[in-house]
């Protein structure tokens, strides 16, 4: 037997469950149908003896997420900051030097340039770019049929800054810079405040996470929406094809509602069959729509031995073929439970899926060994890992990605509503999309437009601003003098090039002038 509501949210992730939890407040009848057997989505917190809690999915967050941050005050969740005393370490070709910021230094001159220019030009096209209409910038059409591989081809003059922009992609946005789109890209830098806020840890989108893991976000709106979530229930169909929504589970339960909100993965809606069938560009646009891949894999040690190192626990690993590319210190905000958080990234993680778990965290182990410099990486106490490329309800991590094309032919319907169906889902957010950010909004942006269908509020209402947080505050990200007005290194080729012809030019006139070949006044 099923219910009869007013809404009716498919997925019990944060955007499905942050939508449910405002329209239960605005006093309509909700029911929230998910498919696993917990809430929460691409957040996952395990809790076991041997790491007390820890967070395999969706973890940081940082200044300018104000709504995933008024969330978990409401629910009593405190945060507590990323520990980033001492050192960070980029490992390039066997070799790893210390540093402190957010980019690893260059002191090649050249390779500066190049860094400098990179996110420059990354922030600089970014202006341009509608928040909530990308496929609407002046450059669209062309940065679309470019990929980020084909940019970095572009821009990028050195070897040096050419692997490190692969990897910023792959770290960002857990794909392949030849598979995502040069305007999805920038777009999605933007969204998250540009290069350096998206990057950093400090003042930046891994800043801090929360205190007993993030899963707490979902699970405690799940006991505030009292009964309302059903768990194990896939949803199989959707009928609109009479008043109101009749949405059927894989155990042929009938939930009837007014309205329904869809807050799941684009990709994954194709396992629903919808009646009457869905408009051509929406049915188009989910199955060109494939999610990131990451495996999170967590490695436990008896004492935080990188710490006395005057390591931070944060490495940048270049080299090819290496399982891991970021890593991040994970150890509580006690001090307990010592760990060294590791993503294994897009191609890596393909490559990696079909080793055992033991198999890869030797590997992993052994990477941080060489990289740190020390035999005690070799000797965990325990180890935990989530491979996001086998969740049949998630498909993948961290988010959907739009290859070279789609965004500007398709992406203008990954809001708009069908029907009765309404959309939320990180993918969907105009801030902060593919984070727990973007999934706050983008859920209380959807039960808002029901709410506005529904002659509860007006259209004005339904983007609502969000007050910065007084608990994590926002500092300016700023660029110095020299950051903004330096020469790229194709602007010094030119400038070489035209000193050069000046030169040969007035060496070629002097010697014309002085064998005679030019009038004398």
């Amino acid at each position: 037997m099923g219910t009869k509501q007013d809404v009716v949210v498919i997925g019990g992730g944060i955007s499905g469950l942050s939508a449910a939890k405002l329209l239960v407040e605005s006093g309509l009848s909700v029911v929230v149908l998910e498919a696993r057997d917990r809430v929460g989505g691409r957040t996952f917190t395990i809790r076991n003896k041997e790491v007390k809690y820890v967070d395999v999915g969706g973890a940081y967050v940082g200044p300018t997420q104000n709504r995933i941050l008024r969330v978990a005050k409401e629910l009593g969740v405190q945060t507590y900051k990323v520990y980033v005393e001492g050192n960070f370490l980029n490992h390039v070709k066997g070799k790893s030097s210390p540093f402190q910021g957010a980019f690893p230094p260059v002191w090649n001159p050249l390779a500066y340039l190049d860094f400098n220019n990179l996110w420059r030009t990354i922030d600089q096209m970014g202006e341009e770019i509608p928040v909530d209409a990308p496929w609407e910038a002046p450059h669209a059409a062309e940065w679309d049929k470019l990929s980020m591989k084909d940019f970095i081809h572009h821009v990028c003059w050195t070897s040096t800054v050419r692997r490190f922009a692969t990897l910023f992609v792959n770290v960002n946005v857990t794909s392949e810079p030849h598979q995502v789109s040069l305007l999805w890209f920038l777009w999605y830098t933007k969204l998250c405040g540009g290069t350096v806020r998206m990057f950093s840890i400090t003042n930046g989108g891994q800043e801090r996470k929360f205190v007993g893991g993030s899963g707490q976000i979902s699970e405690k709106i799940m006991d505030r929406l009292e009964g309302r979530v059903k768990l194990q229930r896939p949803v199989v169909s959707i009928d609109q094809s009479r008043d109101g929504v009749l949405v059927e589970t894989l155990n042929r339960e009938v939930h009837e509602g007014k309205y329904v909100i869809c807050a799941i993965p684009p990709v994954l809606t194709t396992k629903i069959h919808c009646n009457p069938e869905l408009p051509a560009l929406r049915n188009q646009l989910i199955q060109r729509l494939p999610m990131g891949s990451v495996i999170k894999c967590m490695v436990y040690y008896k004492e935080a031995f990188w710490r006395k190192m005057g390591y931070s626990g944060s490495m940048f690993i270049e080299d090819e073929g290496v399982p891991v590319g970021v890593t991040m210190d994970d150890t509580k905000p006690d001090g307990s439970v010592p760990a060294i958080m590791g993503f294994i990234l897009a191609r890596q993680a393909s490559d990696l899926t079909h080793l055992s778990t033991e198999e890869r965290k030797k590997r992993i182990c052994q990477l941080y060994a060489k990289v740190m410099g020390t035999d005690k990486a070799l000797h965990p106490v325990h180890y935990e890992e989530k491979n996001w490329c086998e969740e049949q309800y998630s498909g993948g991590c961290y988010t959907a990605y739009f290859p070279p094309g789609i965004m500007t032919q398709y992406g203008r319907v990954i809001r708009k509503p069908v029907g009765r169906i309404y959309f939320a889902g990180t993918e969907t957010a105009t801030q902060w999309s593919g984070y727990m950010e973007g999934a706050v909004q983008a859920g209380e942006r959807a039960a808002r437009e029901i709410l506005c269908a529904m002659g509860k509020i007006s259209e004005e209402d339904i983007w609502m601003p969000e007050p910065e947080s007084v608990d994590v505050p926002t500092l300016p990200i700023t660029r110095t003098f020299w950051e903004r007005n330096l020469p790229s290194v194709q602007g010094i080729l030119r400038l070489l090039e035209l000193s050069v012809f000046c030169t040969s030019a007035a060496a070629l006139g002097l010697m014309a002038y002085k064998k005679g070949l030019l009038l004398r006044n």
